[in-house]
């Protein structure tokens, strides 16, 4: 009986650990951000991975063994992955000085909050898979190991800006020195050269959010600076060091709370970048929803 409950021990681990790695290649992503890098930054995260899928695993032993002590092991790991996302949040940081248009404290700090995240998520595709096997058969822990990709595929991303606001392309206009995209103020433009760089290379939106909440989002600097370098990334930033004018705004409408959006790209394509500006994400720490006070809420009768 104990060489059985060994055996299915083995086999839950095995499974539990595979499940476990396999979650961490589905939500590891080298994107047009271009972070994590490949192959170097791709190797450390696969690496913490594999450790997470191992103590995501042994721990149903532990605990079917009665072995609570082993169990805390897990605040081990805990600590070691709030290091990784102290060391993704100091060296997006440093690489962020060099950016002609760059990503922001908000956006910096959200992708290290992922990548923690993600640690966890593959503790818990691994325990899942491994507690199956181990209470019920091996091919069960296979299919609860899939349920666990999935659910972990669910949870590795959040909103984007098509979900809480319109976005529509905007004409960039001159009035003397004044620009203008629509009808919001965005700065002024003192040297004719760089007004017509402007209008030559210059892109304008306007982002009307859809609710109070969406409203209050989209005024956060950090959600304003992603949306910036998001497309700017995408498409290239018309810009050099040392030229201030030339430079990619977002102003807000004061009294609608539509954000107004000043991009000056290299390749100019308003379809492609309306489809672009769309799938920007929302950063979790713009995210503000004022309607859920208690103050806001309505009265009931």
């Amino acid at each position: 009986m104990d060489w059985f409950y060994s055996h299915r021990y083995t086999i839950g681990i095995v499974v539990g650990v595979v499940f476990g790695i396999l979650a961490r290649l589905n939500m590891l992503r080298t994107d047009y951000r271009q972070y994590p890098t490949y192959p170097h930054g791709k190797i450390i995260h696969i690496s913490l991975g594999v450790i997470a899928a191992a103590l995501g695993a042994v721990a149903v032993p532990a605990l079917l063994d009665k072995n609570y002590t082993a169990v805390t092991f897990l605040s081990l790991a805990a600590q070691q992955f709030r290091d990784v996302r102290n060391m993704e949040r100091q060296s997006l940081s440093k690489v962020d000085e060099l950016e002609l248009v760059p990503r922001g404290a908000a956006y910096i700090e959200g992708i290290a909050m992922v990548f923690e995240g993600r640690n966890y998520l593959v503790i818990f595709s691994a325990f899942l898979a491994s507690l199956f096997s181990i209470l019920f058969a091996w091919y069960w822990g296979i299919v609860a190991g899939i349920v666990s990709i999935w659910i972990a595929n669910y949870f590795k991303s959040g909103n984007n800006l098509a979900k809480i606001a319109d976005i529509e392309p905007a004409d960039i206009r001159m009035d003397g020195p004044d620009l203008f995209v629509g009808s919001v103020y965005i700065m002024n433009v003192g040297l004719t050269d760089t007004r017509d760089k402007i209008l030559e290379h210059g892109l304008g939106f306007l982002i009307k959010p859809k609710n109070r909440n969406a409203r209050v989002t989209l005024a956060h600097l950090g959600q304003r600076q992603a949306i910036l370098h998001d497309i700017s990334t995408l498409f290239g930033a018309y810009r050099d060091e040392g030229e201030p004018s030339l430079r990619p705004m977002a102003k807000l409408d004061l009294n609608t709370g539509t954000l107004a959006v000043l991009l000056l790209l290299q390749e100019k394509d308003v379809e492609k970048t309306n489809i672009a500006l769309h799938r920007v994400p929302v950063l979790e720490s713009a995210v503000r929803m004022p309607s859920e006070a208690g103050v806001n809420k309505k009265k009931e009768a």
